[in-house]
């Protein structure tokens, strides 16, 4: 039996009791074991001591990927920084994760360069958008014209999870095709969104105020789509939920099927 494709999760790195840790929430690592039938890893951001002294080769991304048939860019409290989409440090929407930006914008890049499926959550897609020359809206709710995503406060895990708008999936959009649908009932909430989409991007999908919802890269070799919404959240309910992740596990397993056949030795007819 083929073993199951290793879908590398990139980690938040938040203060814990005085200390940093390196973590993914669990729904996450949920959704891709069982939806996408696939073996998770944790893959931290930028290591340092407790004086901020930096691990030397804790950031080799060649070593990442070797060992990795897919990349999962999960959601997270934290925003993007803008130096990632050409903005100015003074404009940083707090809470920050320094240490996850240093590795997760560069490995996006060599993940689309070296073929590996990836899929990007909330701040995962905020992320892949970046890594791929967009821009970001640092504050949704501050710009004319578009509603505000965030969370309410004081909602209960399950409410805050809730489906609160529909998306329009575009016309002949992967996420169209999976779904059967021209609309699409989803539980988005975030802060950051996608200002200016990345050249050679396509829109998958938009929520009621313009604002791109999904998108994906024509150009990956194999599958790269970033979702606002959180797909992870009680996935096997949600008909395209399933199909997101259902779609990643194979393209996971096409592309470790790859490297399988590519470390096979050729042998010659005698």
């Amino acid at each position: 039996m083929a073993r199951k494709p290793v879908i590398g999760f990139v980690c938040d790195v938040l203060p814990m009791g005085g200390h940093t840790a390196h973590l993914v929430y669990e729904k996450y690592l949920y959704a891709v074991t069982v939806g996408a039938d696939a073996t998770p890893i944790l893959i931290p951001g930028r290591i340092s001591d407790a004086d901020g002294n930096v691990a030397p080769g804790s950031l080799d991304i060649p070593s990442i990927l070797a060992i990795v048939d897919g990349l999962f860019l999960p959601g997270s409290p934290s925003n993007l920084s803008p130096v990632h989409y050409g903005s100015t440090e003074a404009e940083q929407v707090l809470p920050s994760d320094p240490h996850r930006d240093a590795l997760s914008v560069d490995l996006i890049r060599a993940a689309l360069a070296a073929g590996i499926p990836m899929l990007g959550v909330c701040r995962g897609c905020q992320e892949m958008n970046a890594a791929f020359g967009g821009t970001l809206h640092g504050k949704v709710h501050e710009q004319t014209g578009y509603a505000d995503h965030r969370v309410r406060p004081g909602l209960a895990v399950a409410e805050q999870y809730a489906t609160v708008h529909d998306v329009t999936l575009a016309p002949d959009s992967t996420l169209a095709r999976w779904s059967g649908a021209e609309q699409w009932r989803v539980n988005s909430l975030h802060g950051q969104g996608v200002d200016r989409l990345a050249p050679g991007l396509i829109v998958e999908a938009r929520a009621p105020d313009g604002l791109v919802e999904a998108f994906s890269n024509p150009a990956a070799k194999h599958f790269a789509m970033g979702i606002q919404w959180h797909p992870e959240w009680r996935f096997g309910a949600d008909r395209l939920s399933t199909a997101i992740f259902r779609e990643f596990g194979g393209a996971a397993r096409d592309y470790a099927a790859e490297r399988v056949t590519k470390r096979q030795p050729a042998f010659a007819e005698a």
